[in-house]
């Protein structure tokens, strides 16, 4: 997996992440418009639709080739913006609640890999079924979770909350404060 190269420092990088189910995909695709620029998907929605069978640990380190590989490609093409619908931490977190651990190889990447913003969707909005969304349940506990770990990178983070409108004004007020 490779690292962002030295041109690619002018781009900032805004990174929503959040619970299943928070609007992470509906943000970011609204972003990318109003910013014009790409915004990157989640891979591993695309990959689990093509697993015919259960997910393996092993799988997540696939995910995170491709969600670095998907990150990298769209940088070259952004206008002064990047914004990734989630990052490495949600393959961490992933793998660490459901194996109990988390391979080396993301853990290394996360560590090379820099955001300058983290847009932390709240679990205020109703839940949806999805055949890949998995914990109803646990979104408290997961909010917590990815509040502690994008906490723990020192990056800049705002908590998306609200509806729909509310949501966008706050991450488009977050993002301006960037130097563009």
């Amino acid at each position: 997996m490779a690292a962002s190269t030295p041109f690619q420092s002018s781009v900032k990088k805004v990174c929503v992440i959040g619970p299943e189910c928070t609007g992470k995909t509906d943000l970011s695709r609204f972003l990318g418009d109003h910013y014009k620029t790409p915004w990157v998907a989640e891979y591993a929605r695309t990959y689990l639709h093509h697993l015919s069978r259960p997910y393996q640990q092993h799988d997540l380190t696939k995910i995170a080739h491709g969600q670095i590989r998907m990150e990298d490609e769209w940088l070259r093409d952004a206008n002064r913006i990047l914004i990734c619908d989630t990052n490495l931490l949600v393959i961490k977190v992933w793998s660490e609640y459901k194996f109990g651990t988390c391979e080396k190889e993301i853990l290394d990447q996360i560590a090379r890999r820099n955001y300058d913003l983290y847009l932390l969707t709240h679990i205020d909005i109703p839940w949806e079924n999805d055949p890949q969304r998995e914990h109803p349940d646990k979104r408290k506990y997961f909010w917590d979770v990815y509040k502690k770990e994008v906490a723990a990178t020192g990056v800049a983070a705002i908590e998306i909350v609200g509806t729909r409108e509310e949501r966008r004004a706050k991450a488009i007020e977050a993002i301006d404060t960037l130097a563009l």
